[in-house]
């Protein structure tokens, strides 16, 4: 799957849909692969840089493609509640040459409750890790 159909499945949109490809899926995790990282465009870049705390965006955006992939989420939105054992082993996402993968998997569905873990890897590298908790939200009609 490609930008502009990942583009369909998240409120992101334009710049700021920051995942290339969906590698794989299953029930309980998803595989993206992005270049954005490298563009000198990418909004959440701050002085000229894209830090490594931006990898909690990409890893929740990897976690709205895994639930619109799924009939059981793919009806409701959802609101980031909070982020946890983020760990940042880099200080800025740019400077890896490379694509990033992004691999998310669900830990807990729980009524309107989400909790994901998250990795972001460059060659091999582990980037950025930790865990996202979103609260879903019916989506408004229209």
């Amino acid at each position: 799957m490609r930008s502009s159909k990942i583009a369909a499945l998240v409120p992101q949109q334009g710049a700021m849909c920051l995942l290339d490809e969906v590698v794989s899926f299953d029930d309980r995790s998803v595989v993206c692969r992005t270049a954005s990282h490298r563009s000198p465009g990418n909004p959440l870049r701050c002085d000229g840089r894209l830090p490594a705390i931006a990898g909690i965006e990409y890893g929740a955006q990897a976690m709205a493609v895994h639930g619109a992939l799924h009939a059981d989420q793919a009806a409701q939105g959802g609101l980031l509640a909070g982020a946890r054992a983020v760990r940042c082993r880099a200080r800025y996402l740019d400077d890896e040459p490379g694509p990033l993968t992004v691999r998310a998997e669900r830990l807990v569905l729980d009524g309107g409750r989400l909790l994901y873990s998250f990795v972001i890897e460059g060659a091999n590298a582990e980037l950025v890790s930790g865990r996202i908790a979103v609260v879903l939200t019916a989506r408004a009609a229209g």
